[in-house]
């Protein structure tokens, strides 16, 4: 007799991936491991979402190195229309002309305008036009991207760089941390872990997808660090399972996470997955808060949200 399945199981991954997929489903940063291929290369491009999604450092190097070169390109079209192209050339070498000719093309795409140096004919009037046009363009467009990434909210939780199985109320539980990098106030956050596994039958590679039942699935204020847990009880999937067990089957714990940032008046999304060799058996999590200060302000240290201490299991 088939299988019946309930076509909201696999979470949108579909069954070919589910099944034929060998490497993690879900990166520790979120994004996941599949990937679009057969579009034309100009549809395949999406410079604004790059753009948007890359780190303020690779966006500020890219920035730079755009702008360095495109006066680099002009200064040399300034030089190509003659010794005549503008004031003061005749007298300069040319290594001379390059450099003046390059800080006179920063003065025109960043519309400074000193006026010391000026274009002398038609050819290098035509250069300063187009770098106008590209200037006035360029400008708009890094002034869009940084506009957007300040007014879009984004989640910056950390998650504790390994789970851990832990002694609790006479059991033991699965348990990791996160806690909010920013200083901004997350409400009324919700989390959702499910555990990715191939199925035991034998007859099949693909993967089922089991919603853990956690202690606390969801906390009205996260001011500082939370401590997700799921109880292994009887009946939890990980019930009578060791590393070697989830090792095998191949297991993959995906958490979901969306809250409202008060910031933004916005609900914030946030995701990150656990490995079976990312979970640190018989270990429990050290404390991250430092001691009370005088007038009684408690603090998290973020640096020990990765702390574990070796304990004994049940």
């Amino acid at each position: 007799m088939p299988r019946t399945e309930d076509p909201n199981a696999d979470l949108g991954f579909g069954s070919v991936v589910a099944r034929e997929s060998r490497k993690r489903l879900l990166n520790r940063d979120g994004t996941f491991n599949v990937k679009r291929e057969g579009l034309p290369l100009l549809q395949s491009l999406s410079l604004y979402h790059y753009f948007l999604t890359i780190t303020w450092p690779k966006l500020m190097s890219y920035l730079v190195g755009v702008f360095i070169a495109s006066n680099a390109l002009f200064a040399l079209g300034y030089v190509a229309c003659g010794p005549d192209a503008l004031t003061g050339f005749r007298q300069q070498t040319t290594a001379g002309r390059l450099v003046s000719a390059f800080f006179f093309s920063v003065d025109t795409m960043a519309t400074i305008g000193y006026g010391t140096i000026s274009p002398t004919n038609l050819a290098a009037n035509v250069v300063v036009a187009v770098e106008a046009l590209v200037g006035l363009v360029g400008f708009a467009f890094v002034a869009g991207i940084v506009f957007a990434r300040f007014s879009r909210p984004v989640a910056q939780i950390v998650f504790s760089r390994n789970a851990i199985v832990a002694p609790y109320r006479g059991i033991t539980a699965l348990m990791f941390r996160i806690v909010n990098r920013k200083t901004n106030e997350i409400v009324q956050l919700e989390t959702k872990v499910l555990m990715a596994r191939r199925r035991r039958d034998g007859a099949t590679t693909d993967r089922e997808f089991i919603q853990l039942k956690l202690e606390r699935d969801a906390v009205v204020f996260f001011p500082l660090t939370w401590t997700i847990v799921h109880p292994i009880d009887a009946t939890s999937p990980l019930y009578g399972l060791d590393a070697d067990a989830l090792r095998a089957v191949d297991a993959e714990l995906l958490v979901l996470l969306n809250g409202f940032d008060e910031t933004f008046s916005q609900t914030v999304h946030t995701r990150s997955s656990y490995k079976a060799d990312e979970i640190v058996w018989g270990a429990t999590f050290k404390s991250v808060f430092n001691p009370p200060r005088a007038d009684g302000t408690l603090s998290v240290n973020i640096r020990k949200l990765n702390e574990v201490e070796r304990v004994a299991l049940p």
